[in-house]
């Protein structure tokens, strides 16, 4: 994919939370698909986030999930409030908070 920090292939994607849970700047989160195992999908919440550390591409049973190289785009680099938000991802369950859009 070009221009994008990371991506979710959703056909191989069980719904896990795995990448949700080890992503330290929110960037993914999890929502409900009632056609997945598990009842959920990842999705890249906040793509502009992305800091490249590839923890949920690595971390990945399915291999649902990739990152870009670091040298054709240029990642964020991890600020307060991206590690906030992340923090409030995992404590909502990995499902987006509703202050960020979500649903709760």
């Amino acid at each position: 994919m070009k221009d994008v920090p990371v991506w979710v292939i959703e056909e191989r994607c069980k719904g896990c939370d795995i990448c949700a849970s080890v992503c330290p700047v929110g960037v993914l989160s999890m929502r409900l698909d009632s056609k997945k195992i598990l009842g959920k999908v990842a999705e890249v919440s906040f793509k502009d986030s992305c800091i490249g550390c590839r923890e949920c591409e690595t971390h990945c049973p399915d291999f649902a999930i990739f990152v870009a190289d670091k040298g054709e785009y240029k990642f964020a680099k991890s600020s307060h409030e991206a590690q906030e938000r992340g923090k409030k991802i995992k404590a909502n369950h990995f499902m987006l908070p509703a202050e960020f859009g979500g649903c709760e």
